[in-house]
């Protein structure tokens, strides 16, 4: 059955739109960026609220005992990782980069405390 033929398929629905562009086969042009785009970009890229809300989430499971000890240490490392690159981002603001610092820590706090009570 191909894709067209697909009853369940809504027919309203661009595939093309919905699905992740592929630069080498997808003929579209892409947006060109302008200056003004630069300008309104967030200073803050991977949201710190965001990974303060995952390290607190991750911390509760945690001691809470409700996540795998092999899911709780890729998370954390994957955090650890994550904010690793952003703090050793050389065009950084020094204010976010002492935020990112703060969270490295607890999520290296995380890590060791998993290590230690789940080993």
């Amino acid at each position: 059955m191909t894709p067209e033929d697909d009853p369940t398929r809504d027919p309203t629905r661009d595939p093309m739109r919905d699905s992740v562009r592929d630069p080498v086969r997808d003929p579209r042009q892409l947006p060109e960026a302008s200056a003004d785009t630069d300008a309104d970009a967030p200073t803050d890229p991977a949201g710190a609220e965001h990974l303060g809300d995952a390290l607190a989430h991750l911390s509760t499971a945690v001691e809470e005992n409700s996540i795998a000890v092999g899911a709780a240490k890729g998370l954390v490392y994957s955090i650890i990782e994550t904010l690793g690159t952003l703090v050793g981002d050389p065009d950084l603001p020094e204010h976010a980069r002492s935020g990112y610092e703060g969270l490295l820590e607890t999520a290296r706090e995380i890590r060791a405390r998993i290590e230690g009570e789940r080993s």
